[in-house]
């Protein structure tokens, strides 16, 4: 069977793309798990980022990827999210090369990610990440 699906153009890609809570939230709902939360994307990302890519297909918001940072020459990819129907197209490893290319621009030396097992061969394989020894302390439960 066909998929009758258009794929996004890379046009619909963008960085500092324009978003609104509402939107973001559904999407980080629906990709994360979790329920419709009422999160201040827009302030947490002009405050705390770097910038964030935005992949739109008809006007809607289905993905997204956020690049925090420490004011330095550390960036971080948090929150990669495509939505549902329009994974296993590529699309979130376009958002991922859009931030690695934004992040060397604005000068960054390196770019961190973690992840979830499941995910090691997208962001190895896919992406072009390499394994490293890192550590986290679970915070909260």
């Amino acid at each position: 069977m066909q998929d009758d699906r258009q794929k996004p153009t890379p046009s619909s890609i963008k960085w500092r793309g324009s978003f609104t809570n509402r939107e973001l939230n559904a999407l980080h709902a629906e990709g994360f798990g979790h329920r419709l939360l009422q999160d201040d994307w827009v302030a947490q990302v002009e405050r705390h980022s770097l910038g964030w890519v935005c992949l739109r297909h008809e006007g809607r918001l289905v993905g997204f990827v956020n690049v925090a940072w420490d004011g330095g020459v550390h960036a971080f990819l948090l929150d990669t999210v495509v939505a549902e129907p329009m994974r296993r197209q590529g699309l979130a490893t376009s958002l991922v090369e859009e931030a690695v290319r934004q992040a060397k621009a604005s000068g960054c030396e390196w770019l961190h990610v973690d992840f979830d097992p499941h995910l090691r061969d997208f962001y190895f394989n896919a992406c072009g990440f390499r394994p490293t020894d890192a550590g986290v302390i679970q915070l909260q439960t």
